[in-house]
């Protein structure tokens, strides 16, 4: 483990009492991404919560989505809330008293791994824009070295939302067998055309920035109006009609819509704690992402699914609408996937695994408690996934010792 914070340009990291970090990747040991290109060094930034048990077979990997970072909930009373706070900790759907929880900040973020603000060890200076293209796999694959570093060799469970939630499909298709179970809430195993069109509109609105400078803008102010806008984008997708209604209908306040308020607030707040070029790298591997890549077919892929999979979708979601999770499950169930859908029904648009828990709780509780039973001590040397065949629902234990 590395004690020392990694160096970046971006004035906006937050380095947090509880994050930890890894190499794993060095100049003897390279990371080769997917679309071309190597990073000779890569670093990640995550947090834990929980204890192992004692054959460390009780491990979460909890994928964050697009602006997010290894902070998914708070360490303590003292800490600062996470942004899944009421789905993580003591008693809770991911119970800590249960399982040994990590989230890490994703390749090409800007909270602690390594991406464009990090500096090039060929030259010193920042990557920019001469970064490597980043995929949704790629991003898995450093996570698969994150838990090689933690002496971690099965998980129980990766879950995610959104862009969390497309990484969790693509552990269940690149890592077949290494995870017991996923859930994958408010994610499809594509981008379509129409989300591909929203990203395009947030990417060229900070790449037009003048401030922008072709990427190498750090140690200025970088292209503040740029992004504020295409956050602007970004949450009209991640809402939905009803809900913009019910929280501004036509209110004004200082000569503008309440919604124009809240926006250019979004806009705000988002360029004191998110990179430009992280945004843009992240972007772009959201339009990549297709959980078919790289094999013979989209079906293909799914095919090599062992685990048992959650995907919900938000009825209200017009960036990831849920019919596309419902047709992702029902092509699982025909390849005979252990796979199941629910839906929360929401007005809360896309945000809706970030703001409607109560409905998610029931739902994450039910798929933990079905597809992760408690076990007894004396029976964990029997019931292990290598030594189980599956017969219809029933599951049949093999050569007991």
């Amino acid at each position: 483990m590395q004690t020392r914070y990694p160096e970046t340009f971006f004035p906006g990291v937050k380095y947090r009492p509880y994050m930890e970090f890894a190499v794993v990747a060095a100049p003897e040991r390279p990371f080769e991404l997917i679309r071309g290109g190597v990073l000779s060094e890569v670093t990640v930034a995550y947090e834990t919560y929980g204890t192992f048990a004692p054959d460390r077979d009780n491990a979460v990997l909890v994928c964050h989505a697009l602006t997010g970072d290894s902070h998914c909930a708070a360490h303590n009373d003292q800490d600062e809330e996470g942004w899944w706070d009421l789905l993580v900790g003591p008693g809770r759907p991911i119970d800590t008293d249960r399982f040994f929880v990590i989230c890490a900040n994703v390749l090409g973020g800007c909270q602690g791994t390594t991406g464009p603000a990090s500096p090039d060890p060929a030259t010193g200076r920042p990557y920019g824009a001469s970064f490597p293209e980043v995929t949704i796999r790629d991003m898995v694959r450093v996570q698969k070295r994150l838990l090689e570093t933690l002496g971690i060799n099965r998980l129980s469970l990766v879950i995610g939302g959104s862009m969390g939630g497309a990484q969790a499909l693509e552990w269940a298709v690149t890592y077949p067998g290494f995870a017991d179970a996923v859930a994958a809430l408010a994610a499809p195993g594509y981008a379509s055309a129409q989300a591909i069109a929203y990203n395009r509109v947030g990417r060229q609105a900070v790449v037009l920035d003048p401030a922008w400078q072709g990427g190498d803008y750090y140690g200025g102010p970088g292209p503040v109006q740029g992004l504020s806008l295409a956050r602007a984008v970004g949450m009209i997708t991640y809402q939905s009609e009803p809900s913009m209604a019910a929280k501004f209908a036509r209110r004004t306040r200082n000569d503008q819509f309440e919604v124009e308020n809240y926006l250019d607030y979004q806009g705000k707040c988002l360029v004191q704690r998110f990179d430009a070029n992280s945004y843009l790298c992240l972007l772009r591997a959201l339009d990549l992402y297709d959980l078919g890549m790289g094999h013979a077919s989209y079906r293909a892929a799914l095919a090599r699914i062992e685990a048992r999979v959650l995907v919900a979708g938000v009825t209200s979601d017009i960036l990831y609408p849920a019919y596309q999770q419902v047709e992702l499950v029902q092509i699982l169930k025909s390849l005979g996937v252990r796979a199941e859908y629910a839906e929360v029904d929401s007005p809360h648009g896309h945000d809706g695994f970030l703001i409607d828990f109560d409905i998610l709780k029931p739902i994450l509780r039910e798929f933990v408690g079905t597809a992760l039973p408690a076990r007894l001590p004396w029976l964990a040397s029997i019931f292990r996934a290598p030594r189980l065949a599956y017969f219809g629902a029933r599951l049949v234990a093999e050569n007991y010792p």
